[in-house]
């Protein structure tokens, strides 16, 4: 008997989970989202199997949703669906952060199996037009499961997970999933908006390097998102800010200090980390 999958918010990710969904198994791919342009580029061009506006009607039908809205929205969506869910089901998202989206799925009934992902994937573009079924080859899928999560519901979202190109499924909590992410996306954001801040950046326009180019790449953001992300994810985000902003102060007092030797140890150990940090090692997530 097919199943039934709904795929929330059919923006760049939900977009390319539908595209690079389609064919798992015996489930029926169910795009729902509220704009109506959307829905019809979905329509047009294939995303999921069929599309809606009408979440409510597909919701109790639905064996397994994905939650492919902002972060804020996901939190909006539990709160309002709460009862909405079939028994029984599995409820699962895609949002760049873990507590917050785990505590607000505290709302959801017991009969509901709700478990926390991340596909660790994107692009700096945003809207279904710029989704595409090969976005998660070759990535991180980050799973956050509860104590109750059912095991055949895990064992669901690993298969789910290599069906769209994934090459592995790390386990983790939803403390270290925010730690990490604050480190090595978020943070890297802050990076690159701020290095745009600088007066001098209209200056160099046409004679930037790769190292400027790939810094800042990142730095044209989707606005809505990063807030809700960097706000929802404060506490991590915060903690590797004053890291980040004890390593630049330290290089800048090597810096004024005007002792080479200085800057130059200081610059052996931080390239001697990068280089170790390169070699294969364990996985920290597992």
């Amino acid at each position: 008997m097919k199943q039934t999958m709904v795929i929330v918010g059919l923006g760049l990710i939900g977009g390319s989970l539908a595209l690079a969904l389609k064919g798992f198994e015996d489930f029926e791919i169910v795009g729902v989202d509220v704009s109506q342009p959307t829905l019809r580029y979905a329509a047009e061009h294939g995303v999921g199997d069929r599309v809606t506006e009408d979440a409510a009607a597909e919701l109790p039908q639905a064996d397994v949703v994905a939650l492919a809205l902002h972060p804020q929205g996901i939190v909006d969506f539990l709160a309002r669906y709460r009862d909405a869910f079939k028994p029984g089901a599995l409820v699962w998202d895609v949002c760049g952060v873990k507590t917050a989206i785990l505590e607000a799925a505290q709302v959801l009934p017991g009969t509901v199996d709700f478990i926390g992902c991340h596909p660790m994937a994107g692009t700096e573009f945003s809207g279904v037009e710029h989704a595409f079924a090969e976005m998660f080859r070759d990535s991180h899928f980050l799973l956050v499961p509860r104590d109750d999560s059912r095991p055949e519901h895990i064992a669901l979202l690993e298969r789910l997970a290599a069906y769209i190109g994934c090459k592995d499924v790390c386990r983790t909590t939803a403390q270290a999933h925010d730690a990490l992410i604050a480190y090595t996306s978020q943070m890297m954001h802050l990076i690159a908006v701020s290095v745009c801040d600088d007066p001098e950046l209209f200056q160099c326009r046409g004679f930037e390097g790769s190292s400027f180019r790939g810094c800042t790449r990142v730095a044209a953001l989707d606005v809505g998102l990063w807030t809700q992300l960097f706000s929802l994810n404060q506490p991590a985000l915060l903690a590797a800010v004053d890291r980040l902003l004890d390593n630049l102060q330290s290089y800048r007092d090597a810096l004024a200090s005007g002792n080479r030797a200085a800057l130059a140890e200081k610059l052996a150990h931080s390239a001697a980390r990068k280089r170790e940090m390169n070699l294969p090692g364990p996985d920290l997530l597992a």
